[in-house]
């Protein structure tokens, strides 16, 4: 399906309109990034990029594409004439999937003519600004739930197609499974899932549903003991399945007064296998609440799907960097007093020491890469007997995606997000946060834009 509507008129106006002053084949770099996190959050999770090149190899411009247009009467022939050949020819680097972000972290940089890349703002915008919403608050959830597994059940709450982004999303910050079945079916992503409430309400006596759930599933099912009486559920399910009885599921009330009764109870019925599984409107602070309750595994759905309050990074695409009549690249950003950008086509780098990041290097020139390199050689010398700096790192974020309109990772698309899984555990391992601290805090690291600087944050 072709993805070149799923954008605002404004970028085919502009183009236009570029085209007709003659500044359209300019050559220009835009820039994907945050100017802050939202209040509390350490880090952000970058998600969606591998959905962002899907969405890029099928923007084309087909004739239904191009009839619509033509009906709104707002382009020209010839601006139709050139979508009606679009093809993306220009180059995009960016951090890998799963890699976390910070103020300014230059997460995409896309390259080409003002006329190619202006076009691909919503698109991009609209799916990294999802899918990193719920990756972001999904990770802060895997931490609260301190290696107990998490399911993403959110699928309910959102649109269809954002309910398997999601999914893919909160596989690759660490959730084990997922309900949706569309998002096993594209990435891979482990399902799960036995009844509802509405299974047990079926039948005339709760005992009736759980013999038929167990006749179908098998003993390693998992029960949902809360529709009527919790205690009375425990034993039913335990007496008809036997003490190998999978699991039992806790919807409502006092979570953790409930799963210590329920603990207790499977103990003492021989039952000391089953696990307990809590759901029920879930997020990071209720996990931190949780943390010492006998719960074995969550399922979460309506807190992550939507990002945990804050649906939306706030992702912006700007133009950084453009080709002027004298044939140059030449720096270009915002100016306002709230919303400024910086300047130049910029690379990154994540500075650490110890196994441990301790900064986010943005340089906007070649000439503050150089100053940053030299400074950073001139203190290792110094130092060279600090065993610190002996394991200073500095690991640059960007990296090739498309070169020259053409992919460059070809994994598979369950290959991409296991590969975005690894890629966030070893991110997320390198901020050494502590669990126990809460999910709430200041920025992890410092975001620094001037080289002559970067040396002195591994001291």
């Amino acid at each position: 399906m072709s993805t070149s509507l799923m954008t605002d008129l404004y970028e085919l106006t502009m183009l236009r309109a570029a085209r007709e002053a003659g500044v359209a084949d300019r050559r220009s770099v835009f820039e994907v990034f945050v100017r802050s996190l939202p209040a509390g959050r350490r880090y952000g999770v970058l998600a969606g990029t591998g959905r962002v090149l899907d969405a890029i190899a099928d923007f084309r411009f087909g004739e239904a594409e191009i009839a619509h247009l033509r009906a709104l009467g707002v382009l020209d022939p010839d601006t139709l004439d050139f979508l009606s050949g679009y093809r993306f020819s220009g180059t995009i680097l960016g951090y890998e999937e799963g890699d976390l972000f910070f103020p300014t972290s230059p997460v995409l940089r896309v390259e080409g003519t003002f006329a190619e890349a202006v076009l691909l703002e919503t698109v991009i915008l609209s799916i990294i600004n999802h899918d990193s919403s719920v990756a972001s608050v999904g990770s802060r959830m895997v931490t609260s739930a301190r290696g107990r597994p998490c399911i993403e059940m959110g699928g309910r709450r959102v649109h269809e197609e954002a309910a398997v982004a999601a999914a893919r999303a909160a596989a690759i910050v660490g959730f084990a499974a997922t309900s949706n079945l569309a998002a096993s079916q594209r990435y891979g992503v482990p399902a799960a899932g036995t009844a509802a409430h509405a299974f047990t309400l079926l039948f005339d006596e709760e005992r009736e549903a759980f013999a038929a759930q167990i006749a179908a599933q098998g003993p390693g099912t998992t029960l949902l003991v809360d529709t009527y009486d919790v205690e009375a559920a425990v034993r039913t399910g335990v007496e008809l399945a036997g003490p190998h009885l999978g699991a039992v599921r806790l919807d409502s009330g006092d979570l953790v007064a409930q799963s210590r009764l329920v603990r207790g109870l499977l103990d003492e019925l021989g039952a000391a296998s089953t696990k307990i599984t809590a759901t029920s409107d879930l997020d990071e602070h209720r996990l931190e609440e949780l943390a010492s309750s006998p719960i074995d595994s969550f399922g979460i759905g309506t807190r992550l799907v939507t990002g945990g309050g804050h649906p939306a990074p706030g992702f912006v695409y700007k133009l950084v960097e453009r080709e002027g009549a004298d044939g140059l690249m030449h720096p270009v950003g915002k100016r306002s007093e709230n919303k400024s950008t910086l300047g130049g086509a910029k690379r990154a780098f994540r500075l650490g020491a110890a196994g441990t990041a301790r900064a986010e290097l943005v340089l906007p020139s070649a000439a503050e890469i150089y100053e940053f390199e030299r400074e950073l050689m001139d203190e290792l010398d110094r130092r060279e007997a600090s065993p610190l700096w002996t394991e200073a790192t500095v690991r640059e974020l960007q990296v090739p995606l498309v070169v020259d309109g053409v992919r460059v990772d070809r994994r598979s698309p369950a290959e991409q997000v296991a590969h975005a899984r690894a890629r966030h555990a070893a991110s997320l391992a390198e901020l050494g946060l502590d669990a126990d601290a809460g999910p709430d805090g200041e920025v992890a690291i410092p975001t620094i834009t001037d080289g002559r600087l970067a040396a002195a944050v591994l001291d």
